[in-house]
């Protein structure tokens, strides 16, 4: 589970397997999903503490393939120049000399609350420079969530300033550091996984539009699925490599699916009419620009491929609607329903079942 406020929680030493989470169905498929298409736009899970969140995130990255990662360098650049390249691979790719490579396993970055810009995005290393007179770069948590997962617990109570700074990094994918004669650019391309508590403030809508997908969590409510719940965790915190091992058959199933699904992505059609249904429940519901749009349907591609379908159908598009839609909504003062009832009402009368 997530640390406390302002501190950062170490990564599990055995992470959870992803395949023995019960219920949170919603989050389970958003994450899946970008996991196949990153390019969804990351992870908002708003909900009740103690419901898995971060459990689910580093249980999927233990999941996934190992990464390759050009040997000796600091940002985890790929070895095949995908997502960009720091100055040092760039001017190796440009030499005759291929680059070294090794795998590693996707990164899991926590941010914490209590970060300063320093450490967030890299500073100065002070002990090189005050033993050998040097100007060295020490890189800071988006070098070491490239090409991973970027988690916020608490995300809603972020400061300001480190939002305009996620908000910049997020667009353009690369970190430009500037500062005490150093000039740095790297590549910083990651899922950005967002999680909190509406009830202890909102979240800026700068920073809110940035998550492609937004999932509500709930504390189970029926009796069968706490008691597994509870069941299932003890089992594991009494014997971690038993329980992971029953359920090792289920994770490798799991992998196998997010692996032939981001081969199949690019060749998953999208018919006319599904794009026009799409824009259409959009349109009624009011979604500002077309950032939403874009984001439905590439959650639902990513779907489609999880589902070894060929292209998108209209089944795919009710099921991400809610968490592509639900957190672009305006405010209906006429209207005190939330914004997943809203969805659901527009998907009942543009796309029923």
């Amino acid at each position: 589970m997530a640390g406390r406020r302002g501190r950062p929680q170490a990564s599990m030493a055995v992470p959870f397997p992803f395949a023995a989470i019960v219920g949170q169905d919603e989050m389970k498929l958003a994450i899946l999903a970008v996991a196949v298409d990153p390019s969804i736009g990351g992870v908002l899970v708003f909900g009740d503490r103690g419901t898995g969140k971060s459990t689910a995130v580093r249980s999927l990255a233990a999941l996934l393939p190992p990464i390759k990662v050009v040997t000796g360098c600091r940002y985890g650049c790929d070895p095949a120049g995908a997502g960009g390249l720091c100055e040092d691979c760039a001017a190796q790719r440009a030499g005759a000399t291929k680059p070294r490579s090794h795998t590693v396993p996707v990164p899991v970055v926590d941010l914490p609350l209590g970060a300063t810009e320093d450490r967030v995005v890299g500073a100065l290393d002070l002990e090189r420079a005050l033993s050998q007179g040097v100007k060295a770069f020490e890189p800071g948590l988006l070098a070491r969530a490239n090409r991973g997962f970027l988690y916020i617990d608490e995300v809603n109570l972020l400061e300001d300033h480190l939002v305009d700074l996620l908000i910049d990094v997020a667009a353009s994918g690369e970190n430009v550091v500037e500062r005490e004669g150093l000039s740095i650019r790297h590549p910083a391309r990651f899922v950005l996984v967002g999680s909190g508590n509406p009830e202890e403030g909102e979240l800026r809508p700068q920073l809110l539009d940035r998550f492609g997908l937004s999932v509500e969590v709930k504390t189970p409510d029926d009796l069968a699925i706490r008691v597994e719940v509870v069941r299932r965790r003890d089992a594991f915190e009494r014997d971690p490599q038993a329980f992971i091992a029953h359920w090792a058959a289920e994770d490798e199933r799991i992998r196998k699916q997010i692996v032939k699904a981001r081969k199949a992505l690019d060749a998953v059609a999208v018919p006319d009419a599904v794009r026009e249904r799409a824009a259409t429940l959009c349109m009624a519901l009011g979604t500002d620009g077309l950032r939403g749009d874009l984001t439905l349907m590439r959650a639902a591609r990513a779907l489609a491929a999880l589902d070894g379908a060929k292209q998108v159908n209209l089944s795919h598009l009710r099921r991400m609607a809610a968490p592509a839609l639900r957190h672009r909504l305006r405010r209906n003062p006429l209207d005190d329903s939330g914004s997943t009832v809203r969805v659901e009402r527009m998907l009942a009368e543009h796309m029923p079942a």
